[in-house]
């Protein structure tokens, strides 16, 4: 009858449903939590990198890093910011760090003296020509701009496909699907052969329509996936954000540190193209300001 063929239509379609949601669902969930693996760990890594960094700076900087921690600070605020909106040039944010470093250490290194902003500016403006931290910035910067952005684009694209996964999950068979499915499970049965499988081809037909819309995304899937895949290798190599982050504090005392060794020679060269700064103030006892009384 009409009606029971509308049962049989109904049920089909819901036992078809069943079984794409079952399939489709575990990628979903697989995407989903490989998304929330890897932002954790991400996440747990940049936390443990600023930690290790404030704990090997105090233990060789003592109370002048101390003193100006917020300037390193602020470069892991803009690494997170970054990784957390996208809202940050990382370039710029590295260039901006190394020259507030330099402007700073510039005046602990010549602490006799009095710099205004436009001295500073002229300071900072020679910088790329005297390299005071060597390569160290150039190279830093660039090896954190590509593994920052490769990081972050896997976290975005696990997230994407988890979502275009789940918006699969909502595309239904056709009224002619369902009609098809139910030709192809009961008909055996209206016919006294409740045993009789369909054969292969026409099973092989009926999904492929019931299909039709799953299978043309499928050569946009499999280039997404390969996208994925090579990211993923670029990320275990080249890219590879914990090779970046975990020496980070090595790398920049290494910056520190060639600026202190060629500090003398740097300075008298900025004196030359900046001009001669006025020497600086002393406290209340006559004596002259030193590097220990002065922040970065």
């Amino acid at each position: 009858t009409e009606e029971m063929e509308h049962k049989l239509s109904t049920h089909s379609r819901a036992e078809f449903d069943k079984l794409l949601f079952l399939t489709i669902g575990e990628l979903r969930d697989l995407f989903e939590t490989q998304s929330h693996l890897f932002d954790e760990f991400f996440r747990e890594l940049l936390k443990v990198s600023r930690k290790s960094f404030h704990d090997m700076f105090v233990r060789t900087y003592g109370q002048l890093y101390e003193q100006n921690a917020y300037l390193f600070s602020s470069m892991f605020d803009d690494l997170e910011k970054y990784y957390a909106t996208g809202g940050v040039d990382l370039e710029d944010a590295m260039d901006s760090f190394f020259h507030r470093l330099y402007a700073k250490m510039f005046q602990v290194l010549n602490a006799q003296h009095r710099f205004d902003n436009k001295y500073l500016e002229c300071v900072i403006e020679n910088m790329n020509e005297l390299k005071p931290f060597g390569d160290v910035p150039g190279k830093l910067t660039l090896d954190i701009k590509r593994s920052f952005t490769a990081t972050r684009t896997f976290v975005q694209a696990l997230s994407v496909g988890k979502d275009v996964v789940k918006n699969i999950m909502e595309v239904g068979p056709t009224p002619e699907c369902s009609r098809s499915l139910m030709k192809m499970a009961y008909c055996p049965h209206c016919h006294g052969l409740p045993d009789l499988k369909p054969c292969s081809p026409y099973c092989l037909n009926v999904l492929n329509n019931c299909l039709n819309n799953h299978i043309s995304f499928g050569n946009e899937w499999i280039s997404f996936i390969d996208s994925l895949i090579n990211l993923v290798s670029r990320l275990e190599n080249s890219y590879n954000i914990e090779s970046i982050l975990e020496p980070i504090d090595i790398k920049i005392s290494e910056a520190v540190m060639n600026f202190q060794e060629n500090g003398v020679l740097i300075s008298k060269k900025l004196f030359h193209k900046c001009g001669k700064p006025r020497l600086g103030k002393r406290d209340v006892n006559g004596q002259e300001i030193t590097l220990e009384k002065l922040k970065f």
